[in-house]
């Protein structure tokens, strides 16, 4: 592109850097000269027991239809979204992913100059959505990687259009409890939206109550992803929840045919089965636990984590992913979250946690 475009691009977009994904294993064995076999990913917080196998039957006969556009509606998926919450299809919105939610909110609310507030370790896309739109971040502290939703809340100014709380958050795997959450609520004007960022809400064992806020008809969205729990990562589809009218602006800024048909079938399916979001959740409390102690064992730092990944000081980050990669073992370096000290471990089956740990410990003493 030469350089003469930027004068006709939005000025605020040439410095903008693109978000980086965690490492593909294909990617990493075309570069190493590896068997993709033989490489374990433990970098992005996806289900390491895969999708419900009710999912990958109903995608798989969602696929004879794929000649057919989708339900640009989602009509049962967001039916069945609904009811699982107590609260109406029009409280609800799918997104290709529940990041295209945050990018929704800044089509229907953000304009240059504004701004939005986020922990200072919080998921970075926030902060890049906002780039995106022409609007600041006022990125607040969180002392001990926790929000601190009272200084969240004192930072609030009239240019303020959106609050986001990631809980459980990523990178750092925290939680904010109800009573912060309820005295936060108690503070936050009119004029701001709050949005909960609620990715890996099934993995925890008692959850804070945010819905109640959308039955009130709070400015609140609420985004949950399939991408986690459910295993369906690559289907890209997640979803929001909202009080309608709030919704309703939403559902005119996204682009028909969000979701596909064959997202929409395997969601549906994954929502329904209890049986496998539960075996998730034991195989995530294992792995975690082990991880955690395997750490402290190590005489490494970490986070305690509420979510499905673990965040542990390691020295440099930056040496120890490539070190591990070499390996066959792929983590998330955090100098991007301004944590260059921090590798973040997805938790993976048992086998692949007791071969991170060990690959750890070989990278650790060759130092």
């Amino acid at each position: 592109m030469s350089t003469g475009i930027w004068q006709q691009a939005h000025p605020w977009l040439e410095g903008l850097v693109s978000y980086d994904p965690g490492k593909p294993i294909e990617e990493t064995a075309r570069e190493l000269g590896l068997e993709p076999g033989s490489i374990i990913k433990l970098a992005s917080n996806e289900n390491p027991l895969g999708p419900s196998p009710r999912a990958v039957e109903a995608m798989k006969a969602a696929c004879e239809q794929a000649h057919l556009y989708p339900d640009g509606g989602g009509y049962k998926l967001r039916t069945a979204i609904a009811e699982k919450f107590g609260l109406e299809r029009q409280n609800v919105i799918l997104g290709n992913g529940s990041n295209e939610i945050i990018e929704l909110i800044g089509h229907g609310f953000l304009n240059p100059g504004d701004n939005v507030i986020a922990a200072e370790h919080a998921f970075v896309v926030y902060k890049l959505m906002a780039t995106l739109f022409g609007a600041d971040t006022i990125e607040v502290p969180d002392p001990d990687f926790v929000h601190d939703l009272d200084a969240m809340a004192a930072a609030i100014t009239p240019r303020t259009r959106e609050i986001f709380i990631a809980n459980p958050n990523n990178p750092t795997g925290t939680l904010v409890g109800q009573e912060a959450i309820d005295r936060f609520m108690d503070r936050v004007p009119e004029h701001v939206i709050v949005v909960f960022d609620e990715a890996y809400h099934e993995f925890l064992d008692s959850p804070p109550d945010t819905v109640k806020y959308v039955r009130e008809g709070r400015n609140v969205i609420i985004m949950r992803t399939f991408s986690k729990i459910q295993g369906l990562a690559s289907l890209r589809i997640g979803y929001g929840l909202a009080p309608a009218p709030l919704a309703e602006v939403l559902q005119k800024c996204r682009q028909p045919f969000n979701a596909n048909a064959i997202a929409q079938a395997g969601a549906l399916a994954g929502l329904l089965d209890d049986a496998h979001q539960e075996r998730t959740r034991a195989v995530n409390r294992e792995g975690r636990d082990y991880l955690q102690t395997s750490f402290g064992e190590l005489g490494l730092e970490y986070v305690p984590s509420h979510a499905n990944f673990v965040l542990v000081k390691v020295g440099d980050g930056d040496r120890v992913f490539s070190e591990m990669l070499k390996r066959g073992v792929i983590l998330r370096a955090m100098r991007g979250y301004k944590l260059p000290e921090w590798v973040r471990v997805s938790v993976g089956t048992m086998d692949q946690n007791r071969r991170c740990v060990e690959t750890l410990k070989a990278v650790l003493a060759a130092g």
